[in-house]
């Protein structure tokens, strides 16, 4: 490395505070460091995406990472919420409530499934859009894996939302209040007591969402971005 650069960069480094795309230039002018290769992006994006869904799966699958996330808290499903407050008037208040919770608790529960899941769609990515992707939106990984891989995920994520449901009571607590309401004589709305389906896509898109957000921040701030490809590729889009 020349003489004149390595000052520029000790200078740099020392008393700017230069950003790390500011440093590759310098290294890339003193021959420190090759140009990004299309398979070097790729593998940085998905080496994100992956800590992402592996931090936005961990944090999910926490008590209470679904219910007290105002983000990703699943509510009840659209017909169930037209008549909630009939519901809660009829003394189902409580029952509400408790299908509610185990709603969310499932959710949590089956998260802890979703990582491998998502790791393995992750991994069967192209290169085809890779710098395309870098120079996206902040969320623009996220939303390439959600749109290609989608209906894999409701595939694959389903019988795993519907033996949590079933394990922490949301399948039953809810069918007794969608069967109570819908034995009511005269009543023109019914509620479907089927869950599995609704709380699928619901905790697919919160999941999507804390990707989302991990991407975000790898993007912005450097210090998350914890391998050395990561810092490479992300540093070539600041």
């Amino acid at each position: 490395m020349r003489i004149g650069l390595s000052i520029s960069i000790l200078f740099c480094l020392l008393l700017l505070g230069c950003s790390s795309s500011d440093i590759n230039r310098l290294l890339q002018a003193a021959g420190g460091s090759a140009p990004l290769t299309q398979q070097e992006v790729s593998q940085g994006l998905k080496e994100a995406l992956i800590q992402g869904i592996s931090k936005g799966a961990d944090k999910a699958s926490e008590t209470d990472g679904f219910f007290r996330n105002d983000m990703i808290r699943i509510l009840l499903p659209e017909d169930a919420r037209r008549v909630e407050n009939t519901l809660r008037q009829m003394g189902l208040g409580s029952e509400v409530d408790r299908a509610l919770l185990a709603i969310n608790r499932g959710a949590e529960n089956a998260a802890k499934e979703a990582k491998p899941i998502f790791i393995n769609a992750i991994r069967q990515l192209t290169i085809q859009d890779a710098f395309n992707l870098l120079q996206g939106n902040q969320d623009a990984a996220t939303s390439f894996l959600r749109r290609t891989t989608e209906s894999q995920l409701i595939e694959l994520f389903q019988p795993r939302i519907e033996e949590s449901l079933n394990q922490v009571g949301a399948t039953r607590f809810y069918g007794d209040i969608a069967n109570t309401y819908n034995a009511i004589p005269l009543t023109n709305r019914r509620i479907d007591p089927d869950l599995n389906a609704y709380v699928t896509e619901k905790a697919i898109d919160g999941l999507f969402l804390l990707i989302a957000e991990e991407e975000k921040s790898i993007r912005e701030n450097p210090l998350e971005r914890t391998s050395a490809l990561m810092r490479r590729v992300f540093a070539a889009q600041d």
